[in-house]
């Protein structure tokens, strides 16, 4: 049975204008990875509406899941809940355990719950809370999309509270060959032997090192023993 797959969409304009370099796609793919969960696209968007709600609503009908990262905090362009709840089709409004979460967090810090930061308790209707323990707003999840922040270390503490409650599939492994040759090279034989492994994900990365040209041959796979026969013929391929 294959794995669940799975898309997730950045959302913020910091991260297309480049004022800030995204980081949680990486630390999402290697989680999904080791959950046996398949991250098969990522998508950019800006903070508009149109693009957020639209993105939603592709993403969510082409994949099992989606997480969404940035948009849910205190300011006027964070509008990722209420598009969430646009895509579909529902209302949105403070929903009391939220709130209920952020005074806590509020009171034993001695700060105010404003007008502003209640607006981080706006959860669409049906909608499962994510756990944040780090900052307390809550994340949440609709149907198959999750909806968290765009900070590293809450989106990560964030993927920790979400994972558990996923099914996955077979962890992903993967092994690697390291060669002193140019892609150019290794392309025929590693095509070939990408078509006999089909059951495989062959990849070719090539680098440069002390001005020779070099290329690391990855294999993908869930099954260890298939990985482990097509190392073997590429050694044999490429001996030395």
């Amino acid at each position: 049975m294959p794995n669940p797959t799975a898309a997730m969409l950045v959302i913020g304009d910091e991260i297309l204008s480049g004022r800030t370099r995204d980081s949680n796609m990486h630390h999402l793919a290697q989680a999904f990875t080791r959950h046996g969960i398949d991250l098969k696209e990522v998508r950019v968007v800006s903070d508009d509406r149109a693009a957020i709600v639209g993105a939603v609503q592709a993403l969510a009908e082409a994949y099992d899941h989606v997480v969404t990262s940035g948009g849910i905090g205190p300011t006027h362009d964070d509008i990722t809940a209420p598009c969430v709840a646009e895509a579909f089709g529902v209302a949105i409004s403070v929903r009391d355990d939220a709130r209920a979460i952020l005074q806590a967090h509020y009171d034993r810090s001695g700060t105010e719950l404003n007008e502003a930061r209640l607006r981080m308790a706006r959860i669409p209707d049906g909608a499962a809370l994510i756990d944040n323990p780090v900052s307390a707003a809550p994340g949440f999840s609709l149907r198959n999309v999750h909806v968290m922040a765009g900070v590293p270390s809450v989106f990560e503490a964030m993927v920790a509270s979400l994972l558990p409650t996923l099914t996955g599939g077979a962890p992903i492994l993967s092994q690697t060959l390291r060669l002193m040759r140019g892609e150019g090279e290794v392309a025929l034989p590693l095509g070939a032997l990408a078509e006999e492994f089909s059951d495989l994900q062959f990849g070719s990365y090539p680098f440069q090192k002390d001005g020779v040209y070099g290329t690391n041959l990855v294999v993908r796979g869930t099954d260890a023993g298939r990985l482990d026969a097509a190392m073997t013929r590429l050694h044999a391929l490429f001996p030395g």
